[in-house]
């Protein structure tokens, strides 16, 4: 329905061609905005690589290109909002983002309930969801600290969360959330052009490679600064720790600890049959939304490599951080004994967790009475076997004694709680 309410406006004049050119879509985000400072200028690389991916690679539909124009306006029209905001209020960039808890795993891997079970701890600060979609305030945000003006950016999440679900009903199904639960930040690292948001969407190996062979720290240095703007948005207090999740730190943990040099580190491990298989769905659920030449049996490809690359880089990253300040967490602890897998974590972290437990056990009984259709996949529709995934992964198990289902089982769609 998009397509061709898309394609009928642009013979109406009503809809604008697609341009995805940098200097063009740099020249309207300061039309648009009246400002011209987009801040550290590293994103304009990856963004001429990303650019170039997409246009030879991502097979783009006609929703795929013309949301892909609108995305690339949205993150540059905060960049220019963002610097902005530290001028007038220098104080901002002054604030401390001290002890930030990071929870680093494969996407999957229990990574999301984890955070969001910290994050119903009100001594914890975390980002929403609409602040991930849209972490820059408009300019007159003054007066909804106020109190005076509601922030447009819950509207704003509200409509492009509905439309993801339009468009397929299943990434929620996924990875459900609404503009107030509590998200993860990889939004604030694709605002410099940088990350697995882009690759998760689109078809863009190009991209991927570059990105692996680059330095994320001017990204990372840009999210921090951009929490800071959130935590000022908030009005959080600084004292409170950050707690932060996404898959993007397990390619990138030394970018993060060079930014957050006093960051905690909860890993999180889960069979790798299920991580990739449930990945590889994930993405695949998002790319089918932009283009309709995808391969089932590429995605997979995709996914498998990449889940090899974030752990080998996680693994290699590990030697060099001290033993204290990291702790492992399986996900079968977590759905066998959420309670004292997270009081060993609240241990490790220092904090008491008694006046965490009421919080948590609103946020699981919320979570279980949300109605929403099962995450069902297999490995075979993506074109992979379980014991070619068991023997790619075997080591990595072993090594941090992750319960693992016997191949040999027959295969099964699964029900996937995280």
């Amino acid at each position: 329905m998009a397509e061709g309410a898309i394609r009928a406006g642009r013979k109406l004049g009503w809809v604008d061609p697609v341009r995805l050119e940098k200097d063009y879509l740099l020249e309207e985000a300061a039309r648009a905005t009246g400002l011209d400072d987009f801040g550290d200028r590293w994103f304009e690389r990856p963004f001429e690589v990303l650019l170039d991916s997409v246009k030879r690679e991502a097979r783009l539909n006609t929703a795929g290109d013309f949301s892909a124009m609108k995305m690339f306006h949205h993150v540059l029209r905060d960049r220019l909002y963002t610097q902005m905001w530290f001028k007038r209020h220098p104080e901002i960039l002054a604030r401390p983002l001290k002890n930030p808890v990071v929870i680093v795993g494969p996407m999957r891997s229990g990574t999301t309930r984890l955070h969001r079970l910290l994050a119903s701890d009100r001594r914890f600060a975390h980002l929403r969801s609409f602040e991930t979609i849209s972490p820059v305030p408009r300019p007159g945000y003054e007066a909804v600290m106020d109190g005076e003006e509601e922030d447009f950016r819950l509207k704003l999440a509200s409509r492009i969360l509905k439309v993801a679900r339009l468009a397929n009903p299943r990434t929620l199904s996924i990875h459900p959330t609404g503009p107030f639960e509590p998200e993860e930040e990889l939004g604030l690292i694709a605002a410099s052009m940088y990350g697995m948001k882009w690759e998760a969407q689109w078809h863009v190996p190009g991209y991927s490679k570059w990105c692996a062979g680059e330095s994320a720290v001017p990204a990372y240095r840009h999210m921090a600064d951009l929490l800071r703007l959130i935590g000022w948005s908030q009005q959080e207090s600084s004292l409170r720790p950050w707690i932060l999740k996404t898959p993007q730190h397990m390619l990138d943990l030394p970018a993060l600890l060079e930014v957050f040099p006093d960051a905690r580190l909860i890993f999180t491990h889960r069979d790798p049959k299920r991580v990739v298989g449930s990945a590889a769905s994930l993405a695949w659920n998002q790319t089918i939304i932009y283009s309709d030449q995808n391969d089932p049996v590429e995605t997979g490809r995709e996914w498998l490599g990449k889940t090899a690359m974030m752990i080998e880089r996680m693994r290699a990253a590990r030697d060099s951080i001290p033993r204290e300040r990291m702790i492992d967490v399986q996900y079968d602890d977590m759905e066998n004994d959420w309670r004292a897998t997270m009081e060993r974590v609240y241990r490790f972290l220092g904090f008491d967790i008694e006046p965490a437990i009421g919080g948590m056990q609103a946020y699981l009984d919320r979570s279980a009475r949300l109605k929403r259709r099962p995450h069902r996949y297999s490995l075979e529709e993506f074109g992979l076997a379980e014991g070619e995934v068991d023997e790619r992964f075997a080591n990595y198990a072993e090594t941090y004694g992750i319960p693992v289902e016997n191949a040999a089982q027959p295969a099964r769609l699964r029900r996937v709680a995280g």
